[in-house]
């Protein structure tokens, strides 16, 4: 039964992260954050899994240092996005 109520609460998780994902795209910092609560919902899910099915937690070191990777990645391109247009809007610059 508590595997049962983990298992809900990491995949509200992720579904609320994926909506505020698609909802929220104004700013890039919502943006960001939507996708590192995402990262955490699947982080949660594979401790789970890992545990269930009694594996070591090796997997789970890589992928912590991949999320946190991104996470740096993410906030050096919002660091230069403000420094560039002053602010981090989507709609005040261009992609192309």
């Amino acid at each position: 039964m508590m595997m049962l109520n983990m298992w809900f609460i990491v995949m509200l998780m992720f579904i609320f992260g994926n909506m505020i994902f698609i909802s929220k795209h104004k700013h890039l910092l919502v943006v960001l954050l939507s996708l590192e609560f995402i990262v955490l919902s699947i982080f949660f899910l594979m401790i789970i899994f890992f545990n269930y099915i009694e594996y070591d937690m090796y997997m789970l070191m890589i992928f912590l240092l991949f999320s946190v990777c991104e996470g740096a990645l993410g906030l050096s391109i919002l660091v230069s996005m403000i420094r560039t247009h002053g602010n981090d809007y989507f709609q005040s610059f261009s992609l192309l």
